[in-house]
């Protein structure tokens, strides 16, 4: 009978680490900034850990801020170490044949150099093999990585501003708002944000979710335009259009979007 294999000691470390501290059976090297504030102040994101910390405070002094953090630290941490194992998981392939999640279901991508297809660049026709809806992408058999990256990206992009409009012109009226403006993100934290103006900002990555998803994510915004915190009221607002808003936050939280690089 085998012997059990032996656990490598868990290890985290950030790009731009600049210290290194073990924190129980863990190796966790972080990226210490110094910075005018009054106290330490620790993020944890898809990078690892980074720690801004007063001029004042000694290097013992931020090593031990950490400790007292220890289990918020190592919690975050592993989270974010199993997000990105998604991700690669999810990764895209971007060759005639690969498949990327828009609107929560598996789109296959198509090279179609004869451009056989009504619209700029690359649009949604059946696929001939499949009888599925497919991008045919009009693309040589021997196009690049990248150039089908781009082109995808340029489509998506459309179809983000498309489908985010129809989204804030139906939940605008239902919530009592107008909105001004309507701005695309790529950003890997934040799906969205809201100004008192009226604009708002939507992350077209959110293409790759479910209608519902979305919905949710477009109605928070819409109802920053009435409460501009998250308090209780805040949550009621969105829940007059989204009533299930909880259990779609959740699902967008354990969902991380495919990495595109």
């Amino acid at each position: 009978m085998p012997l059990p294999a032996v656990l490598a000691p868990a290890e985290f470390r950030h790009p731009q680490a600049n210290r290194e501290i073990r924190l129980g059976d863990a190796t966790v090297a972080f990226a210490l900034q110094r910075a005018r504030r009054r106290s330490i102040g620790f993020t944890v994101g898809a990078d690892g850990l980074s720690v801004r910390a007063p001029r004042w405070v000694t290097l013992a002094g931020v090593d031990a801020a950490v400790r007292e953090k220890q289990d918020w630290i190592l919690r975050k941490l592993t989270d974010a170490q199993a997000r990105r194992a998604r991700q690669e998981d999810g990764r895209i392939r971007w060759a005639d044949g690969g498949t990327l999640p828009y609107l929560g279901a598996p789109l296959a991508l198509r090279l179609d150099p004869a451009h056989r297809f009504a619209g700029r660049g690359a649009a949604l026709a059946p696929d001939a093999a499949t009888g599925q809806p497919a991008l045919h992408l009009a693309l040589p058999h021997h196009a690049t990585e990248a150039q089908i990256r781009d082109l995808v990206h340029a489509w998506l992009m459309r179809e983000a501003r498309r489908h985010f409009t129809e989204r804030l012109d139906h939940f605008a009226p239902l919530l009592g708002v107008r909105w001004t403006a309507l701005r695309l993100s790529g950003a890997q934290t934040r799906w969205g944000s809201a100004k008192a103006d009226g604009s708002i900002r939507l992350n077209w990555r959110l293409m790759h979710y479910g209608p519902a998803l979305i919905d949710y994510v477009v109605a928070h915004e819409l109802a920053h335009l009435r409460v501009m915190d998250h308090s209780p009221r805040f949550w009621d607002t969105v829940a007059e259009v989204v009533p299930d808003y909880a259990r779609l936050r959740a699902a967008l939280r354990d969902q991380p979007a495919p990495l595109w690089e």
